[in-house]
């Protein structure tokens, strides 16, 4: 349907498209994938021709219409319901007519096309992709003024939704979405009777909703079938035969390069010679998949963790002022809890977040957390904070006042921010890298307890897959707030939700939500026997039982990380009484070398105790 045929473009210097080709099969749901900055959002522009390249042609059948999401978001006195409406620009047109047509034939013709384009049932349709990106009936009868800015993009998608263009263009379609409104699109997408072309960083839609990945990577397109994780695996495998294919060639230009250098100077071999110098001109390199690395994200712990319980809510309240926003909160967290908070945004995610946080008072009841606790907290809006003119550099030298340069440069590479980056003004990182420092500068003091509110935004799918391993590595305890089902699967192993003005724990899984959010059963839970309908219970008790143990563990957990630490401490004693005894300064003081012999088997004894402890508490840990 869709034919992108040898483009190119540059961007001032930088060449994006070279020579660029792809076509779309018609009907297809395909994933645009590749780094930040590589001509996602610029080869989009070239589609809806808002930009046109220096060669080549984009192509699509005659009368097909493209669609995608408005730059600007409405914001007039139209109600949401009348915006999502007019984007279907033909019924809008013929219901307008249909009100000033006389001629009979022409109001035949008006009403037989309203019929073929089940007009009648649009408001409808309108009302429920309005209803499935957040906005409830009586939200709809508002005019567009009354929201703000990322609520004025999801109007703005869900009109593009309606119109339910023939190409439909998605450049990331969850930035502005909460979990739930994420899941409502996966299924929506799914079912899409058109053809889709979306750019996104989020791996559950990519590997969900596509049914091809075109990869955008040094200026060259491929389209692969199947969804992300299929893409990676077949890259990772073209990666392998390249690079054996480029070893093979290299051995083979060596040895011709080698045959020529020996006997071009030679009259019986000149021929010969001459014909290896042809073949290799001709060899065409082969260009091997060269992968940028991922700067990993830094998320230090804390010195000594906290013994468990890390804070408790009895029947506390939440708000601002008068103002009750949660209540009966009745909830423990642990030192190395890993929650997500599911919810629709407006419902208290944030409000709970800064109750736990320290940056509101519980307004009623009883909140019992440690003196010691450190709190690190991450927001998007946070980005706002940074000084645009200052260098991360700078940044990390408020934290460090008295630290030498070399430190506080290591400390910049160390959250992602290596040599000249670390000499980058704020104002020209991507968001991305803004995302990074301010996630660096958040968990600098090594904190006890991480919220982390969005943190995936601007992220690419590598740097994603990074934080994963960093919040996976981090020894503290996490809350997370995320419309990305993929770290949240990856993170998180208790859910909590935040709704009916109180949070609680939600007994299921991802699946289990999605199922929830969606508002529709699995008809395999609705079909299954009695015997199946236990057994699900039984799985419920299951996972009440695994939290009920996961508590009885924190005191385990905590003497383990104590016997560690004494493991750490007293190897590295030893360490500085077999320095001192190696370095010959006690040769002519036979009795100090004498004590430091004792103290060092004293330490070697303890050592040892302090390792079986550890062996032991390791084993009862495994067996609970």
């Amino acid at each position: 349907m869709l034919t992108i045929n040898d483009i190119t473009y540059r961007l001032g210097e930088r060449l994006l498209l070279d020579h660029a080709s792809a076509s779309l099969p018609d009907g297809s749901r395909v994933g645009l994938v590749g780094r930040n900055g590589t001509g996602k959002t610029t080869l989009f522009r070239m589609i809806t021709g808002d930009l046109s390249s220096e060669g080549g042609n984009i192509s699509l059948p005659k009368g097909r219409r493209i669609g995608g999401v408005a730059q600007e978001a409405p914001g007039g006195p139209e109600s949401l319901i009348e915006v999502v409406l007019a984007a279907d620009t033909e019924r809008a047109a013929l219901m307008a007519e249909s009100e000033t047509a006389t001629d009979p034939h022409r109001i035949a013709e008006i009403g037989t096309r309203l019929a073929d384009i089940n007009a009648h049932s649009a408001p409808a349709r309108a009302a429920t992709v309005l209803h499935g990106l957040g906005f409830d009936e009586a939200a709809q009868q508002r005019p567009c003024s009354d929201f703000s800015g990322g609520w004025r993009m999801r109007v703005a998608l869900a009109a593009v939704l309606f119109s339910e263009p023939d190409l439909l263009l998605l450049d990331e379609p969850t930035n502005y979405l909460d979990l739930e409104g994420t899941l409502w699109l996966y299924d929506y997408l799914e079912r899409y009777p058109h053809t889709v072309l979306v750019v996104s960083h989020d791996r559950e839609l990519l590997d969900t909703c596509v049914d091809h990945i075109l990869h955008l990577d040094q200026g060259k397109l491929t389209i692969y079938r199947g969804g992300y994780t299929s893409f990676a695996k077949q890259r990772a495998e073209k990666q392998m035969q390249l690079a054996k294919a480029k070893e093979k060639q290299d051995a083979e230009r060596k040895h011709l390069q080698s045959f020529v250098d020996r006997f071009k100077a030679k009259a019986t071999k000149a021929r010969q010679a001459q014909s290896r110098v042809k073949r290799l001109e001709k060899m065409e390199t082969i260009a091997t998949i060269v992968d940028r690395d991922v700067q990993p994200f830094s998320l230090p712990g804390p010195e000594k963790p906290l013994a468990p319980p890390m804070i408790v809510l009895n029947d506390a309240s939440a708000g601002y002022g008068e103002r009750k926003v949660l209540s009966k909160l009745n909830l423990t967290l642990l030192p190395d809890d890993r929650i997500a908070l599911l919810g629709s945004n407006g419902n208290g995610k944030s409000t709970f977040c800064k109750l736990i946080g320290g940056r509101l008072p519980p307004l009623s009841g009883e909140m019992r957390k440690s003196s010691k606790l450190e709190t690190a907290y991450f927001a998007q809006h946070q980005l706002d904070e940074l000084r645009l003119e200052d260098t991360p550099v700078a940044h990390l030298r408020d934290l460090m006042p008295d630290a030498p340069e070399a430190k506080v440069r290591s400390k910049a590479a160390q959250i992602g921010f290596p040599a000249s980056k670390a000499e980058t003004p704020v104002k020209n990182l991507s968001g991305g890298e803004k995302a990074r420092l301010m996630l660096g500068l958040a968990a600098f003091g090594g904190p006890h307890l991480l919220i982390l509110d969005e943190p995936t935004n601007h992220l690419d799918i590598d740097s994603r897959t990074a934080l994963v391993n960093a919040i996976n590595d981090y020894p503290g305890a996490v809350i997370l707030v995320s419309h990305d089902r993929f770290l949240i699967e990856s993170c998180a192993d208790r859910l909590w939700i935040v709704g009916d003005g109180t949070v609680r724990n939600f007994d299921g899984d991802m699946e289990d939500y999605r199922s929830l959010v969606l508002g529709t059963a699995k008809a395999a839970k609705r079909e299954k026997a009695a015997p199946e309908t236990a057994a699900a219970g039984g799985k419920s008790e299951e996972r009440k039982g695994a939290a009920v143990k996961r508590a009885a563990q924190g005191p385990l957990r905590q003497k383990l990380n104590l016997a560690e630490a004494k493991i750490a401490k007293l190897t590295g004693l030893i360490e500085k009484v077999d320095g001192a005894l190696a370095n010959g300064a006690f040769a002519r003081e036979p009795e100090k070398a004498l004590t430091l012999s004792r103290q060092r088997a004293e330490l070697a004894e303890a050592l040892t105790a302090a390792e079986e402890e550890w062996l032991m508490l390791g084993e009862e840990l495994e067996s609970a």
